[in-house]
């Protein structure tokens, strides 16, 4: 079971990373705030990240999930931050809050559908 969840957190971090590359010509292990210039951005992910550590993972996935549909391209980093930020999370914390590890790695392939590249990731 330990190394089924480590393979799912390192495919979470593959598809990340895959991503961050192609669609933001990064290439990081693991996509942080600080890869965000625009201050506005910056709050913005601050505050979906502590809505998380908060618990509310739900709740702050509802909110990315309206910012990618109002402006996908400018919530895209925020996007891959939030659920690289969430990859990191001990599958307790997680599933303390009803959220899981596949739930991870299903929101970044929401947001690789939503950019056309569903096919090019892991």
């Amino acid at each position: 079971m330990i190394y089924e969840r480590d393979y799912i957190k390192r495919l979470i971090r593959d598809i990340a990373r895959t991503l961050a590359k192609l669609l933001l010509g990064i290439d990081t292990a693991t996509p942080t705030v600080e890869l965000l210039e625009d201050t506005e951005k910056k709050q913005l992910a601050f505050s979906l990240l502590e809505t998380a550590d908060a618990g509310d993972i739900n709740g702050a996935e509802n909110l990315l999930y309206a910012m990618l549909e109002e402006d996908p391209e400018g919530s895209l980093e925020i996007g891959l931050i939030f659920y690289s930020h969430l990859n990191e999370k001990s599958d307790e914390f997680l599933e303390a809050h009803d959220f899981s590890r596949e739930e991870v790695e299903d929101g970044l392939r929401h947001i690789a559908e939503i950019f056309g590249l569903a096919d090019s990731i892991p």
